[in-house]
């Protein structure tokens, strides 16, 4: 067996060992959750996480092994800034040894908070169709320093693995649909569309402005963007209610 097809194989007995109930049939967002998990194991990683784009290339969800990477992965589309951000726009690998330094200037705001998180290097690998993007694989480390090149084509085929489960999903899905599982996933963007318009309305501002009400709030109150947008379109939070 080639070191490639060896790769593959311990990838997939990861993926069915990892702890949980059984994925549901056709569900992409709990198969890419346990493409994390077992890329986390492998890598010996504090946590990996998958963000995926829309068709129109708009940021569509992200997903990850355990809580705090499923916060630090969201947190970079409310930030704008990031390993995972670049990658995407420039459809190659982001690997990031150590987030000081360089990296601090790169992504003030967003490496302050990895730091804060106790991770100290990022690695971001992109799920590319063609010249797309579809997603992009992120590995957080709590220790700085750079992967390997086994490391390297360790992640590569963790990021294999989600792209054609993105490409599947996406495949499988009726028209004007999003994959099953898409919809119920943490940081889904319907809902921040939804919370963008009502707060555009709230506020008598532009949607990019709406955009970045959210973000800013979601930063400054140490919360995920999609557990902001969620309270907005529950009409729990208003926004033409809060001080200034």
């Amino acid at each position: 067996m080639s070191a490639a097809a060896g790769r593959w194989a311990r990838a997939h007995e990861l993926i069915a060992e990892q702890p949980g109930p059984d994925d549901r049939p056709g569900n992409v967002a709990d198969r890419l959750r346990r493409i994390c998990g077992a890329g986390a194991t492998a890598l010996t990683a504090s946590g990996v996480g998958v963000s995926v784009v829309t068709g129109d290339g708009d940021w569509g969800f992200a997903i990850a092994s355990n809580p705090v990477s499923q916060l630090l992965e969201e947190l970079q589309f409310t930030l704008g800034e990031g390993p995972c951000v670049d990658a995407m726009a420039t459809r190659r690998p982001v690997l990031v040894a150590d987030m000081t330094g360089a990296a601090a200037d790169r992504w003030p705001i967003y490496s302050s908070a990895l730091r804060e998180q106790g991770v100290r290097s990022v690695f971001a690998f992109p799920l590319l169709a063609g010249s797309a993007s579809v997603g992009v694989l992120d590995v957080f480390r709590g220790r700085a320093g750079a992967m390997n090149e086994e490391e390297v084509a360790q992640s590569l085929t963790f990021a294999e693995i989600a792209r054609i489960t993105v490409l599947d999903g996406q495949h499988d899905a009726p028209v004007d649909e999003v994959p099953d599982g898409f919809d119920e996933s943490p940081g889904y963007r319907a809902e921040v569309f939804q919370a963008q318009g009502m707060v555009m309305v709230q506020l008598g501002v532009s949607l990019a402005e709406a955009l970045l009400r959210l973000r800013a709030h979601a930063y400054g109150n140490g919360r995920p963007l999609a557990d902001v947008a969620r309270d907005v379109v529950a009409r729990t939070l208003r926004f033409d209610q809060e001080h200034p």
